[in-house]
Formats: structure tokens, C-alpha cells, sequence
């Protein structure tokens, strides 16, 4: 992962602070970087912080589902996603200024709403939704199922230049509880090796981004295997790419840490589906890492 080591040492160097972005908390930030991975050197899961694989896998599988209730993920025990739809929650009912944000107050009626989430489907189904985001996109972008389309194209065209996935709807955007970060990602076929390269419009470099590394890394080789293809590169555009600055001094201590071999991720050879996997059919072998670095998200 060295590359998004010298990513977050070019952000501290060359970095611009920008103090008037929408969450409020502010960024040093640069813009237009690319990242590469050869996945056959290795699954690449940061090592110099303990990543959260169960929270990446039940995330993509979600995505891919074509799902963007949260009552899925918190039934699974994570919550990456909680805080938008809660905050959607609050301001539906008026109580944005009686809750203020990450006090324990807040954090209180958080973990009742995330309960009801659970224990009632209603509510859920009311309140625990993001929007037609992320994978309502990819499988149901105004009627079209986008990441079939690309798989079938792979199996019949491999040569094809059209093999995209684009999440920006744009007249739906004020209906989702954030926009689309990673906007599109496209696969490529070369001699039998699949590789994709994945848009970002918005980087949260030390939460996000290692996050998004591995989820697309992991849809790469899902997606090799039920095409017969093997795991090409990762490639990363990434435009706007920053460091909130509650961050700043958590990057300069992960950067302290010298990188552990990259470990290997096993899939069920078994699944000829995309949308058949299950989170055990993946098993993630001799992850090597430093202890987790806690940082607060940014809404």
C-alpha cells in the first residue's frame, strides 16, 4: 500500500486548506491524483491500521443487491453508514438543533434510532433509507441494470470499450442522502486478465479511501471469476482528494508505520454468479496490520 502512503504524504506536502467545505470541519486537500494496483501482487488492505473487512464486504454485497436501506448492514452489525440517514432522521423531525451533532446526547438517540432500525420494519423502511444511490444505480439506473449489462458484455464482448457503470444520476441526486463519491468504474479485458478503473469525485483520504480500495479490488475479482477472467490492476482517478483536518495529525502517525506484506483474499471458487456471493464465501489470509487509528467522520 505504499501508494496510498505517498498519497497521504502528497497531501500533507502540497496540500491546499480549504475551511468553507459543506461538513464544516475542513480540509487540506489536492486534486487529480491516479493510484494503481496489480492484484496478483496481493489484496490491497491497508496494513498500517486494522481495515474493517466485514463492514467492505457487507457493504459491497449491498451495493451489488441493488439495496440502499441501511436495516441490512446494522442486522450484520455494521454501521458505516448510519450517521446520514439518522441525520435525515432528526431533521424530519425537527430535532437537528436538540441533537447536536457527535455529543453524547447525540450519540444517545443515535443508538435508540439504530435499535428501531432493527426491530422495525416500518421505521426502517421510512427513515433507514439512503436514496436510489450507489447500487440502486448500478442495478436500476431508469430501468436499465447496468452491472448485468456489463457482465453478460464481458462474457460475449470482452473487447468492448463500453464496460461502465456510471452511479451520477443526476436528476436523482437531491434524493440521495449523499451524492455518489465513487461515481463510475469501468472494466477492461486484456490476455484473459480483468481490470477496472474506478472515478472518485470526492476522497476522504485516511476513512474512505482505503475503504473504496478494497471494495473495488474485491468487485474486481468477483467479477473475474464469474467471467473467467483473472484479476487485472486497480487504477484510482481521484479528484478532489483530501484529509479533513481532525485527520491531519492520525495520517502523520499512521505514516510512522512501515507497510506489512499484503495478505491474500480467497473467494469460493463454487460461485459463477456475481449476485450469488455471500459473505462467507470469502476468506481473508495472513492479514498482518498496526492497531486500528479511530478518526470521526465527517457528515
Amino acid at each position: 500500500m505504499i501508494p496510498y502512503l505517498n498519497l497521504l504524504q502528497d497531501i500533507l506536502d502540497n496540500g491546499v486548506v480549504e475551511k468553507s467545505e459543506r461538513t464544516g470541519t475542513g480540509t487540506k486537500k489536492v486534486f487529480g491524483r491516479q493510484l494503481r494496483f496489480d492484484l496478483s501482487q496481493g489484496f490491497p488492505l491497508l496494513t498500517t491500521k486494522k481495515m474493517f473487512m466485514k463492514g467492505v464486504i457487507y457493504e459491497l454485497l449491498w451495493f451489488i443487491s441493488g439495496n440502499s436501506n441501511i436495516r441490512y448492514l446494522v442486522k450484520n452489525d455494521v454501521n458505516i453508514w448510519n450517521e446520514w440517514p439518522y441525520q435525515n432522521y432528526l431533521k424530519a423531525k425537527g430535532l437537528e438543533k436538540r441533537y447536536l451533532t457527535y455529543t453524547k446526547k447525540w450519540q444517545k438517540e443515535k443508538e435508540r434510532f439504530i435499535q428501531k432500525i432493527i426491530t422495525d420494519e416500518k421505521f426502517a423502511e421510512k427513515y433507514g433509507d439512503c436514496g436510489p444511490f450507489y447500487g440502486v444505480q448500478w442495478r436500476n439506473f431508469s430501468g436499465v441494470d447496468q452491472l448485468s449489462r456489463v457482465v453478460s458484455e464481458i462474457k460475449k464482448n470482452p473487447a468492448s470499450r463500453r464496460l461502465i457503470v456510471n452511479a451520477w444520476n443526476a436528476p436523482l441526486i437531491s434524493r440521495m442522502a449523499l451524492p455518489p463519491c465513487h461515481v463510475m468504474y469501468q472494466f477492461q479485458v486484456s490476455k484473459e486478465k480483468l481490470s477496472c478503473m474506478m472515478y472518485q469525485r470526492s476522497v476522504d483520504t485516511f476513512l474512505g479511501l482505503p475503504f473504496n480500495i478494497a471494495s473495488y479490488a474485491l468487485l474486481t475479482m468477483m467479477v473475474a471469476q464469474v467471467t473467467n477472467n483473472k484479476p487485472g490492476d486497480l487504477v484510482l482517478a481521484l479528484a478532489d482528494t483530501h484529509l479533513y483536518l481532525n485527520h491531519i495529525e492520525l495520517a502523520k502517525e499512521q505514516l510512522k508505520r512501515k507497510p506489512y506484506k499484503l495478505p491474500k483474499m480467497k473467494i469460493n471458487p463454487k460461485v459463477n454468479s456475481v449476485f450469488r456471493f455471500r459473505y462467507e464465501d470469502f476468506e481473508l489470509k495472513n492479514y498482518k496490520f498496526y492497531p486500528t487509528i479511530k478518526a470521526q467522520i465527517s457528515v
